[in-house]
């Protein structure tokens, strides 16, 4: 595409890609000079070069140009590398249904959930934290906070596959950061909010007033999808331009689950839209999934797919990998493996926990708390496990620069009942967590999920995943494990 097409009354110039991130060698590119989270891009336009800019998209004065370079001083970058990446990749969110996933917990099911459903309809696509994923396409995540030029990236090649609509998750700081501000969306669907993020945001409002900008930004022509039983279910959507559409289960809600039975390998509910009700059974478990399933029904009810023409898929709903994960190695206990990593979110699982297990089992939770991030949480987390958990186990997750002992002793500052062990090493973690567990007990491994990394003091360290440690320490030491007959298998 020529320079010209992008900006008036610039060069002929021929651009090939665009870039945020000076790393990137991008031949003949755009570099706009983004200020970031950590970051200003005005600091890098020598190494962007190096890497193949041609032109600089700019706001601060430079103290230095190159002759055979083109500047481009604008009022806001970010704005206009917007505005440009939309054109350049062809606006491909304007040519697909496009569904933005935003809250604390539940983005990724619940845009799970939506491309699931909407397949048996018509191609679509998602990206998110787990992946991106499209047709027979299945890629590495974006990160949770994508450059605008990746994300409309991989709209279009979505959109050239043949993709009709996507499930994008969203998150806070993007839309702080503004790298959504040029995705045109159709819906946009709040799941819930606790506290995360704080320390981008500073505090719940804030973290509060970043996932509104979504909603306020929404063309009158679209539809906003919001959890009426979350105390922020409401507000959020209090100023959007943007037909409102509720779901829920305590309150009254467009989309109504009155009824609904808890099992271990699925859940049976009644749900009630207008004076009409619904049985659905679906192989998602825990009520937090109810939720989930209810945001994706409310949504995609409004684009033409009927609860009628939805109910013989609901029962086969993909789970996100290492979501509620059920690991099951013919082992008499519960495992599952979530990545959990909220007040909000670590007791959702407790109380699924708690409603699964016999009474007269235990629960045994393992979780840590990442390093760096958000610490006011850590002493909540043993709050929440000291109320539901008959013994904890404190590991390492993604500790960065922190001393893992250290973090478990900010978790451990708020459990007085339950008894809890620390174990740095979180294989070691996993493997004493399946070893103390009798038949009937449930085990919670929570905080990674699927994620094969620990991000350490020097970076990523390659981790095989909690799942595959429990797999592993399952079939490695359970099958000898004493029981009151000696030392014959359980299983």
């Amino acid at each position: 595409m020529k320079l010209s097409e992008l900006f008036e009354n610039a060069p002929d110039i021929e651009i090939r890609s665009l870039m945020a991130d000076s790393r990137k060698k991008r031949p003949d590119s755009i570099f706009f000079c983004v200020r970031g989270m950590m970051f200003d891009g005005h600091r890098f336009i020598e190494q962007a070069i190096e890497n193949g800019a041609k032109v600089i998209v700019h706001s601060e004065v430079l103290p230095f140009m190159h002759s055979e370079i083109t500047y481009i001083k604008v009022k806001d970058v970010t704005e206009v590398f917007n505005q440009v990446a939309d054109a350049f990749y062809g606006y491909p969110s304007h040519n697909m249904l496009m569904f933005g996933i935003t809250g604390t917990n539940g983005k990724s099911s619940v845009s799970y959930i939506i491309r699931d459903i909407l397949n048996h309809f018509h191609p679509t696509g998602y990206s998110g934290t787990s992946a991106v994923e499209y047709g027979n396409v299945k890629l590495p995540p974006l990160p949770a906070t994508p450059d605008i030029d990746d994300l409309h990236g991989i709209l279009r090649d979505m959109r050239d596959a043949g993709m009709e609509s996507c499930a994008l998750e969203v998150s806070s700081i993007a839309v702080e950061l503004n790298r959504v501000k040029s995705i045109d969306f159709d819906a946009a669907l709040f799941t819930n909010l606790s506290s995360d993020h704080l320390d981008y945001h500073g505090s719940m409002s804030n973290y509060f007033a970043a996932k509104k900008k979504l909603f306020d930004s929404l063309k009158d022509s679209a539809v906003a999808v919001t959890n009426a039983d979350d105390p922020y279910g409401m507000r959020i959507v209090a100023d959007t331009p943007a037909k409102i559409v509720t779901y829920g289960i305590d309150n009254d809600a467009d989309y109504q689950v009155v009824k609904y039975q808890l099992l271990k390998d699925k859940t049976r509910m009644t749900l009630r839209i207008g004076k009409m009700e619904y049985e659905i059974e679906t192989n998602l478990v825990a009520r937090f999934n109810i939720y989930n399933l209810l945001a994706a029904i409310a949504a995609l009810c409004q684009f033409g797919i009927s609860i009628t023409e939805m109910l013989p898929y609901l029962n086969s709903l993909h789970s996100v990998e290492g979501r509620m994960e059920r690991i099951s190695e013919g082992q008499p206990f519960n495992i599952l493996i979530d990545t959990a990593h909220t007040p909000d979110g670590i007791e959702r699982v407790c109380q699924y926990a708690a409603a699964i297990t016999p009474k007269g089992n235990r629960i045994i939770a393992l979780t840590g708390s990442t390093g760096k991030r958000d610490t006011e949480k850590r002493p909540v987390f043993g709050r929440i496990l000291d109320r539901y958990c008959d013994m904890i186990i404190l590991t390492e997750d993604d500790p960065r620069t922190e001393k893992p002992r250290s973090i478990c002793l900010d978790i451990a500052a708020g459990i007085k009942n339950t008894n809890y062990i620390i174990l740095e090493d979180r294989y070691d973690a996993v493997r004493q967590a399946v070893e103390l567990s009798d038949p009937g007990d449930t085990v919670l491994i929570l905080g990674k999920g699927d994620e094969r990394f620990i991000f350490r003091e020097f970076g990523r360290e390659s981790y095989e995943g909690d799942d595959a440690v429990a797999r592993e320490v399952l079939k490695k030491y359970c099958f000898c494990k004493e029981n009151e007959n000696g030392t014959e298998p359980l299983y």
